[in-house]
């Protein structure tokens, strides 16, 4: 029995690649958490960028809540199983008239998991449409890995600003058009990517990536997740502290090390000692 998807939209993720949208927030819970962020981007000095984009979930309290939402984590058993592990967070946030994009990519090129029952659960905290740039999925991409080449051009919002290395039949891809509140699931090998957003407000959207228990990270130190639901009887992942307080100083120092551990997988080969701003 499945918790929250119905077995036809399990099998639509399965065949596609993608499944959207889901309910997970109210709209007065997501303007909330828009609010709390922007709170936290006016505290700190401007928006949020670099090292702080990802992982957030190890310094703000409210976000390390978001990724344990029932709402969200009855999806991703429903495909991934009851043994969940979130492995890592970004903000992919679009300023207003701003040139930023991602590419056409697939999220598995540099993430050196050791299989690919991985999901990212993208949540809309503003709305995401076609003026704004929201995302596009190319349904059954996600049967095989494609070459990439790293650009790093400096409006890519990915961290090598890598793309796939083949012309893309864009004319094919599906619009990812979300309500805030609402979120996309799509594997970790479907090609998807966005356009800048052409709209007077900010894009912003979450993205949770989880894994089974199961899954290992195959090259580099060990590496760390967040265990939220389930057990882990396989130990292949440190288990991240939940923050006490947003912006703790020893969630800060947590987060930092842990952040700087990954930076040493995704950019592995490129000198790269951070995230981009």
């Amino acid at each position: 029995m499945t918790k929250l998807l119905t077995e036809d939209a399990v099998a639509k993720y399965r065949r596609d690649g993608y499944y959207f949208p889901i309910d997970v927030m109210s709209e007065a819970e997501t303007r909330e958490l828009r609010s709390r962020l922007e709170a936290h981007e006016r505290a700190s000095g401007g928006p949020i960028q670099g090292d702080k984009r990802h992982k957030a979930h190890l310094y703000l309290t409210w976000l390390n809540d978001l990724i344990r939402k029932p709402a969200i984590l009855d999806a991703v058993e429903d495909v991934l199983g009851p043994n969940i592990l979130c492995w890592s967070t970004s903000f992919f946030i679009k300023e207003a008239s701003d040139p930023g994009f991602v590419s056409w990519h697939q999220d598995a090129t540099y993430w050196g998991l050791s299989s690919p029952d991985v999901m990212t659960v993208w949540v809309a905290f503003t709305p995401a449409n076609l003026l704004n740039g929201c995302m596009k999925f190319m349904p059954g991409s996600h049967n095989g890995q494609l070459e990439h080449v790293d650009t790093f051009d400096k409006n890519n919002l990915l961290s090598r600003g890598q793309e796939i290395a083949v012309k893309v039949d864009e004319s094919k891809g599906v619009d990812a058009i979300l309500k805030p509140g609402q979120a996309s699931l799509h594997h970790v090998l479907l090609a998807h990517g966005s356009a800048p957003n052409k709209s007077n407000d900010r894009r912003i959207g979450f993205a949770i990536r989880y894994i089974p228990t199961y899954v290992k990270q195959a090259v580099g130190a060990k590496d760390s997740a967040t265990l939220v639901r389930g057990v882990d009887t396989y130990d292949y992942f440190e288990h991240e502290p939940r923050p006490t307080a947003d912006c703790a100083p020893e969630a800060m120092a947590a987060h930092a090390a842990i952040v700087g551990r990954q930076v040493q997988v995704l950019y592995r080969g490129t000198g790269q000692e951070h995230f981009r701003p």
